[in-house]
């Protein structure tokens, strides 16, 4: 089994949890348009000022993504 990998984009600023919501429904999209094999998405408030979207690959899938979508940070996914 492979491991899955957390790709996360940070969004600052007043509007950051919007941004971070609309975020999500892309990711989604992407993740229809290419046949990805997880479809794990989310978004998360951390402060008033700082909120992320994120999405879960595997590891097979996650340097093309990567190389695509441009996140900020990734880290390994647990469940």
């Amino acid at each position: 089994m492979s491991r899955k990998i957390k790709l996360i984009w940070d969004f600052r600023g007043p509007a950051s949890a919007k941004t971070a919501e609309h975020h999500e429904i892309h990711l989604k999209e992407y993740i229809a348009i290419e046949k990805l094999p997880l479809n794990i998405t989310g978004f998360k408030v951390i402060s008033e000022m700082h909120a992320i979207a994120f999405m879960v690959v595997t590891d097979e899938n996650m340097i093309p993504v990567r190389d695509a979508l441009k996140p900020h940070r990734g880290e390994v996914y647990s469940e």
